[in-house]
């Protein structure tokens, strides 16, 4: 499956502007980081657009109706099972370092992008320091739990300037990218 198609059934079961952007979010963050490790950027960036394809229509359970929506296409049962990985109490377990990834980045990469909407510059030379103290604030973005951004980021073995480093200058690529299709991080 190519980007592109991968868009186009994302299309099919995510409706809300939100959600698009988020997918578009933790997209970008796994392709940088997919570049750091030398890993494959296509397949990770699917990773990051796909995980959560079920979200929409299946909130309370989620992720796990990701199986049947991607039923039919040719991503193969590791990939199915690394976006499976990245809900709680999931069934599967995070051991790839792609999964790590996903879990890592997944609300990470909203909430810098929260942090940037902010900002006058947006993404522009956002430093660790106003993500820091933006995660310190518990009234800014409170749907983010600050302990499982801790854990994810332990597990994953990132530090969080590292991680909010390589997470801003793969928003910064990919919101170039995605301006020239028609869409926005914002």
């Amino acid at each position: 499956m190519n980007r592109a198609e991968a868009l186009e059934l994302l299309k099919e079961h995510v409706k809300t502007d939100q959600l698009l952007r988020h997918s578009f979010a933790v997209e970008a963050s796994m392709i940088a980081y997919a570049k750091k490790y030398g890993e494959n950027e296509e397949r990770w960036g699917l990773l990051g657009l796909l995980h959560d394809i079920d979200f929409e229509k299946y909130p309370e359970e989620h992720p796990k109706h990701a199986p049947e929506l991607l039923k039919g296409t040719d991503l193969d049962q590791e990939f199915i099972d690394s976006i499976v990985s990245h809900g709680y109490d999931a069934g599967v377990p995070r051991d790839l370092l792609e999964r790590k990834a996903l879990h890592a980045v997944d609300q990470m990469s909203s909430f810098i992008v929260a942090v940037a909407l902010m900002r006058p510059t947006g993404l522009e030379d956002l430093k660790v320091k106003s993500v820091k103290k933006k995660i310190k604030d518990k009234a800014f973005a409170k749907a983010v739990n600050r302990e499982e951004l801790d854990e994810s980021m332990a597990s994953f073995g990132v530090e969080l300037a590292d991680h909010v480093d390589v997470i801003v200058e793969g928003l910064k690529n990919h919101e170039e990218f995605l301006q020239k299709q028609g869409y926005t991080l914002f």
